[in-house]
């Protein structure tokens, strides 16, 4: 089964991203949005975004990055899409799903589910600017207040010429409150035509029977994880029947990501940063709930230097992930990155 992981916007950044597909399991990324509006975005703005693209295209463990492009003009993000193609990325992703209200309020995202054609506009658009092999994927939720036209979007978006199509089973009104309507997957899958998209299921996969139960119910055989995946970095290597990640690891893990960010982000930034992260992991493990509450009036970088100092002393200095955690592991340096761009969460 292909496990991909979700793009979401202001927490799966490179930094996120490079730091869990170290652990394995993960067949595929897709990237934050990158917002196209009225202008030909040049190379570096790409970069920003997905700097994996200075190296092949891939995370340093070597797991293949799709740049998502998000937009509402056609011929835009047709231009955008093509000048995207010319730094050979993994294929070119299109954001019909993002719930965020300032993205819907500038007709972008989960809002144009109630203009099919203008959908099946757009990704024929982006067909017709990529060289023919460039894989053309879609991302989009069963509808924006309702799923009364998540068929049409569905059917729109294959008849267009895309490759693959995830579908997140919830609508923009049910946002991310549980539950995730699978069965509406199934629904949307057999209303489309034989051909070659491949549709992917996503949405409140937390675990390996979550998985089991997604597949069975959406009759897909490709999954994609988000949140479950932040939560739980051992969640997609569990799922592949190689069991989960301990918190030892998880620590080790904490650290790589603290040393990232400490030369990616903005100072007054970091902090949030990994409190963020801690925060998803309270869910799956209790010692993180330990570690968010003693960094929780934490701001500044030393404090918490010193946090980790007086935890994990063994941790202190240049990182590098313990052997379990290193299958694929490539160094620290082997990416030169853009800076990294602080948003808010979508």
């Amino acid at each position: 089964m292909k496990l991909l992981l979700a793009p979401m916007e202001g927490l799966l950044d490179a930094t996120l991203r490079d730091v869990l597909t170290r652990v394995g399991g993960i067949d595929r990324c897709v990237s934050e949005f990158i917002r196209v509006t009225d202008t030909l975005l040049p190379e570096r703005a790409f970069l920003r975004v997905v700097p994996e693209l200075l190296n092949g295209g891939r995370t340093r463990s070597g797991v293949p990055v799709r740049p998502q492009l998000l937009g509402s003009d056609p011929a835009c993000l047709a231009d955008n899409a093509g000048r995207l193609s010319g730094m050979s990325p993994f294929g070119v992703d299109l954001n019909f799903g993002c719930p965020a209200k300032t993205v819907n309020r500038s007709r972008g995202g989960a809002v144009l589910l109630d203009e099919p054609e203008l959908i099946g506009c757009i990704v024929a658009a982006v067909c017709r600017a990529v060289p023919e092999n460039t894989v053309i994927s879609a991302k989009m939720r069963l509808g924006f207040n309702d799923d009364s036209r998540a068929e049409d979007c569905a059917q729109a978006i294959c008849e267009a010429g895309a490759d693959e199509l995830v579908i997140h089973a919830r609508t923009k009104a049910h946002g991310y409150r549980p539950p995730a309507y699978w069965e509406r997957i199934a629904q949307v899958r057999s209303s489309l035509p034989a051909g070659p998209m491949r549709v992917i299921a996503n949405g409140e996969i937390w675990s390996v029977a979550d998985a089991e139960r997604c597949r069975e119910v959406s009759g897909c055989d490709a999954l994609m994880i988000g949140r479950g995946m932040v939560s739980d970095p051992g969640l997609a290597m569990a799922i592949k029947g190689e069991g989960g990640v301990p918190w030892a690891e998880v620590a080790t893990l904490l650290s790589v990501f603290w040393h990232q960010v400490c030369h990616r982000v903005e100072r007054r930034h970091r902090a949030g940063r990994l409190k963020q992260w801690l925060n998803h992991l309270r869910r799956r493990y209790p010692e993180a709930q330990g570690a968010f509450d003693a960094l929780r009036t934490c701001t500044e970088p030393q404090q918490i230097e010193a946090w980790f100092l007086s935890t994990a002393p063994r941790l202190a200095g240049p990182v590098h992930p313990v052997a379990p955690l290193a299958r694929r592991f490539v160094p620290d340096n082997a990416v030169v990155t853009a800076p990294a761009e602080i948003s808010q969460p979508c």
